[in-house]
């Protein structure tokens, strides 16, 4: 069954070295084995001016759940994930069945 892998990344502390850093994150994950798309995508700020519940989202989309767990296997994941822990921004990690 298709798999995606999603990251939900929380308001960072500095959004502007957060960016910075992301370019090499997002190049990193486009070197996984098996990806056959990605989706990244910045939350809209709130019109009340208040924080946003997330900062970004990433979805990573793969053939099969065995596709998407060999994927973080690889070196590229740890690039990408040691590089999203390396901004200090924290985030949630998810694996998903793709049902439609």
């Amino acid at each position: 069954m298709p798999t995606k892998i999603t990251f939900i990344i929380d308001n960072p502390a500095n959004p502007d070295e957060f960016e910075q850093a992301y370019t090499a994150v997002r190049a990193a994950m486009d070197e996984l084995p098996g990806l056959q798309r990605v989706e990244s995508a910045k939350v809209w700020p709130k019109e009340d001016g208040t924080a946003t519940p997330a900062y970004r989202t990433i979805d990573l989309y793969f053939a099969s759940y065995e596709d998407a767990s060999a994927a973080v296997a690889h070196p590229a994941a740890g690039t990408a994930i040691g590089g999203l822990v390396q901004t200090g921004a924290t985030f949630t990690g998810l694996f998903s069945d793709i049902e439609g």
